[in-house]
């Protein structure tokens, strides 16, 4: 789906990051790091272009990530994209990489996307969906990972709790187009507080609590930028600027008075709670949905402007307000969405594109369910195994084993080598007999002969002596 022409695109792509940590360092931004042999910026980049979104800045930190970024993409898509990249100081938030390209903004809509998400969702429909609704923000929402867990040192092997985690807490109108409520980050362990006149307005909402939000928003660009200008200690998009768009949007503008509301910002002082609010414990559990039916209207309406629209005339004596409108898009349930922000998540997704989302590659795998490039040599009695990504220019030794991983660019690998469920970066030696599990091995390490790994990640550049052995451990070059 073509989206409208006037959509400007921001992609904020990061810089270095502690959560990548040993993977990323300042010669692997965290935009160029591989997910299956593929810079990590590539995916968002690609889902544009399908789009026919191609006026796109690329926000960067630090000077030398930027640097990098640059050079990448005047080689990678010199020809297929129009891309400017702007680079910030590091720790300016998602609010501040906004403000920093603020100037270059000129379009109606503006896309906003992470530049670690690895998805299949078009973000053509998105900005279609925003243009339709002529709302002020939409927001992509997709189903809450199964993991482990964020915070897991591991990257391997199999989860040992997998549980959906609990991100936040939205309140949808019946036909989930229009996000009622939001929270997000910290305060999703505290009470729910939900506005009565969004419940008289809409009838019944929807509390739900197994959502993620996706990074990706659609913005009026009046509308964020005059958010920006009004509220200048706002630090993060998610949890500052959608939320105050979120619960002002009943209300005359988006700078209504300030006393009566409930200041959520990050950076705020939080004020009084007004009395009209419906209050829930906080114990709502992650996989429970509550339902909220306001006294006022048996029957919920069809959508949200509709409910707001017959609210209002209900009473001719008080003057149409000026509202805004907050929507949601929800991906379907055969679509991915995963964001790269944790070594779990890099484990995970890399996983992923081996088996449940191969397709987002764009390799064509074989019969054996594998891509072996044409200049890979292989040992005699050496095996690859289905749901395996090995680049051009590796060589594997006699009776070597790889099982569901990656392996990069002209590695050399010994004899009776095994590796399994891992991801082995570019330029990587591993000698004879030894044993790779669970692990990240970044690009240029040496692993000596007989080193055992289990569940390690290998900072880059590192060296792992003969005979070594680790399980669960963070090595990195100090």
């Amino acid at each position: 789906m073509d989206p409208p022409m006037d959509f400007q695109v921001v992609v904020l792509a990061g810089g270095t990051s502690d959560k990548l940590s040993p993977l990323v360092s300042k010669e692997l931004p965290k935009a160029l790091l591989p997910v299956a042999n593929k810079p990590l910026l590539s995916y968002p980049l690609e889902l544009l272009e399908a789009s026919n979104l191609k006026n796109i800045i690329v926000v960067v930190e630090g000077d030398e990530a930027a640097t990098q970024v640059e050079s990448w993409l005047s080689v990678a898509y010199m020809d297929r994209l129009n891309v400017e990249v702007v680079k910030t100081p590091g720790d300016v938030g998602t609010v501040g990489a906004i403000r920093a390209v603020a100037p270059f903004l000129i379009s109606t809509d503006i896309l906003i996307v992470s530049g670690d998400l690895v998805s299949d969702i078009s973000p053509g429909a998105i900005a279609a969906t925003h243009r339709r609704h002529g709302a002020a923000v939409t927001a992509l929402f997709c189903p809450a990972p199964v993991s482990g867990g964020a915070d897991s040192s591991t990257s391997g092997g199999k989860d040992k709790a997998k549980k959906p985690s609990r991100c936040n807490i939205v309140g949808l109108d019946p036909t989930r187009q229009f996000l009622l409520h939001i929270v997000s980050g910290p305060k999703v362990e505290k009470d729910i507080h939900i506005q009565k006149r969004i419940v008289r307005a809409v009838g019944q909402m929807e509390i739900r609590s197994d959502f993620m939000d996706a990074h990706v928003y659609a913005f009026k660009r009046t509308v964020l930028l005059d958010v920006l200008e009004k509220e200048d200690k706002f630090y993060s998009i998610k949890q500052d600027v959608l939320p105050y768009l979120v619960r002002t949007q009943l209300r005359s503008d988006i700078s209504a008075k300030k006393e009566n509301l409930a200041d959520e910002s990050s950076n705020g002082a939080t004020k009084e709670l007004p009395s009209e609010d419906i209050n829930i414990n906080s114990a709502v559990p992650s996989n429970q949905n509550l339902r909220w039916l306001s006294q006022h209207r048996e029957i919920a309406p069809s959508s949200y402007q509709e409910a707001y629209i017959s609210d209002c005339d209900l009473n001719k004596s008080r003057p149409a307000k000026k509202t805004h409108k907050c929507c949601i898009y929800l991906s379907g349930k055969t679509q991915y969405c995963a964001r790269l922000n944790s070594v779990q998540a890099f484990g995970d997704i890399n996983r992923d594109m081996l088996g449940e989302a191969s397709r987002i590659t764009g390799y064509t795998f074989s019969a054996q369910n594998n891509v072996v490039h044409p200049t890979v040599v292989q040992g005699a009695k050496t095996t690859a195994g289905g749901q395996c990504i090995i680049a051009e220019g590796t060589i594997l030794g006699d009776k070597c084993s790889v099982k569901r991983s990656v392996i990069g660019r002209h590695c050399r690998i010994g004899s009776n080598v095994k590796i399994v469920n891992s991801i082995v970066m570019n330029h990587v030696t591993i000698e004879d007999n030894c044993t790779i599990q669970g692990s990240v091995i970044s690009s240029n390490v040496q692993i000596q002969e007989r080193a055992s790994l289990k569940d390690c990640q290998v900072g880059a550049g590192y060296v792992i002596t003969a005979g070594s052995e680790y399980k669960s451990e963070p090595l990195t070059k100090r």
